[in-house]
């Protein structure tokens, strides 16, 4: 049995699902979308997919995953 190797890039940690499931959850409430839903896989597989892409930044991923799904929210004033 080999060893796991945690240094490969598409080794998925906690310090990256924390940042996904942060802009996941702010993504999914400003759209109302259950978390659970058809919708809400729909979101968390493009997130997760934009982010083994190289998409770290947050407010970048957010806006990328919004843009994906035909989210869009005004801007403030």
């Amino acid at each position: 049995m080999n060893a796991l190797d945690f240094d490969k890039p598409d080794c998925f940690g906690a310090a990256d699902l924390r940042v996904c499931q942060g802009v996941f959850d702010i993504v999914a409430a400003e759209a109302g979308v259950e978390p659970t839903s058809e919708e809400g896989e729909r979101i968390a597989a493009i997130l997760v997919q934009l982010y083994r892409q190289g998409v770290k930044e947050p407010d970048r991923l957010r806006v990328m995953v919004e843009s994906a799904r035909g989210i869009h929210f005004p801007k403030a004033a």
